[in-house]
């Protein structure tokens, strides 16, 4: 099997010989890779210059149901022996989560087959173990189908603008997550009535853990991350808050202000106070104010997007649907063909690019803007006090409105940019106050300051 490793090998069966595809997995992305594979067939060889021929599928049972019909021959509960095998030119990973994928993923690079993967919590978590197996075993290891379903936005970030400096990163990259918000902000419903209605669509999951609290979409900024800024960022880097305390009040405040809550993750340069240092990299998910104005303000349903913003292409927007069998399906087989291509060819692609090696930022240091809705006394000299509260840690009020009376009286503070250290200080010190009855809801602003 070392002969794998040695130049030409890859040629062995001679350059239009058959490439040999493993798949493991045949979920919901698994048996949409199949059906295509089948399906498009002619129109992928003629992509390739070769036939693609599906070699194996490996799968947890051989009797369960499947969405699509596989030859019983090519199935097999034996992973570990798939992705060895001599034959095996390429394999796609879609059984997700961190083992045994990250092993498996590992063992066919070792034996000389190159990966497509659309594994973001591996990625996410110990991505550079992976890549450096490509590097070492000189194959491929593509990742599109891991962010944003069938956007492509991964090849534009590591190809399209190579020769650009990447400045910020900005993208609705939850599909359950944007649904729940969108139906609270269009509908009016509540956190868990929208939920209840995202589970029985099949946005969301029976255990929604992932999506709502913000961990799907940390991984994937983490990646974000890592190729706009040539840098390496794991999952643990990324500051994360989910949606789950996002009350419909939150939402009719933001519908006030010209502004609709969405959950985004975020990644952007910020540069040093030093000139002589280079810039760090703060990386954050939380749900963020953003005025309507805002191109992602109009991003609905279960839809993904991703802005990016960069020094000479300056806006560019990428715009799809972020989830599902089929469009995953379809930026795996993206992938496949450029890397079948780079077989065939003796070449390989573009690998992981971490020169810059830039600090990740802790969040206290991210300068962002709060809206911050407060019960207050209804008396003399309380908008006094809470302008002197925001002063006292330097963060300027943009704007303050009073809603309310008596008992009912509430201050909403929409601050100007500070740092999220400064601002989480005065918000424990509102918290604190005589005249604060409840700081009843804290959230961020993004988008330009009027």
């Amino acid at each position: 099997m070392g002969s794998r490793h040695e130049p030409g090998r890859r040629y062995d069966r001679g350059v239009n010989s058959p490439l040999k595809v493993a798949v493991l997995g045949c979920g919901s992305v698994g048996s949409q890779v199949v059906r295509l594979l089948g399906e498009q067939a002619d129109d992928l060889a003629a992509r390739v210059g070769a036939p693609v021929q599906l070699a194996g599928v490996a799968v947890r049972r051989l009797d369960a149901p499947r969405e699509v019909d596989v030859p019983a021959e090519l199935l097999t509960t034996d992973a570990a022996a798939l992705v060895a095998r001599d034959d095996i030119d390429l394999v796609i990973e879609v059984i997700g989560g961190i083992e045994p994928a990250r092993s498996l993923i590992l063992s066919a690079l070792e034996n000389g087959a190159s990966v497509v993967t659309a594994n973001k919590a591996l990625l996410a978590e110990d991505g550079p173990t992976l890549f450096e197996a490509a590097e070492k075993a000189g194959r491929d290891l593509y990742y599109e189908a891991a962010v944003a379903g069938a956007i492509p936005i991964l090849r534009p970030l590591r190809e399209s603008l190579a020769g650009d400096k990447v400045t910020r990163v900005l993208g609705i990259v939850n599909g359950t997550t944007n649904f729940i918000l969108d139906k609270m902000d269009t509908q009016g419903s509540g956190f868990a009535d929208a939920l209840e209605e995202a589970q029985a669509l099949g946005y969301a999951e029976a255990d929604p853990t992932a999506d709502v609290e913000g961990f799907d979409a940390a991984a994937k900024a983490a990646i974000l991350a890592s190729l706009a800024f040539h840098s390496r960022v794991t999952a643990a880097d990324v500051h994360r808050e989910g949606i789950t305390d996002v009350t419909a009040a939150d939402v009719r405040s933001a519908r006030e202000m010209g502004s609709v809550v969405k959950l985004l993750a975020i990644a952007e340069l910020v540069p040093s106070a030093d000139p002589a240092e280079d810039a760090g990299v703060s990386v954050r998910v939380h749900p963020a104010m953003i005025p309507r104005s805002h191109p992602l303000a109009s991003v609905r349903e279960a839809y993904n997007a991703v802005f990016v913003e960069s020094e000479a292409a300056g806006q560019l927007m990428f715009y799809g649907p972020g989830a599902g069998g089929s469009p995953t399906a379809s930026a795996v087989l993206g992938d496949l063909v450029t890397v079948a291509r780079n077989h065939r060819q003796g070449t390989r692609g573009v690998g992981e690019s971490a020169y810059a090696d830039r600090a990740v930022l802790p969040m206290g240091e991210t300068r962002t803007r709060y809206h911050v809705a407060i019960d207050v006394d209804d008396r003399a000299g309380v908008l006094a006090a809470v302008a002197q509260a925001f002063a006292e840690h330097g963060v300027s009020i943009q704007t303050v409105r009073q809603e309310g009376r008596g008992n009912d009286a509430q201050l909403v503070v929409v601050s100007h940019e500070a740092s999220d250290a400064a601002l989480a200080a005065t918000v424990e010190q509102l918290r604190d106050m005589e005249i604060v009855r409840e700081v009843t809801s804290v959230m961020r602003v993004e988008g330009t300051e009027e």
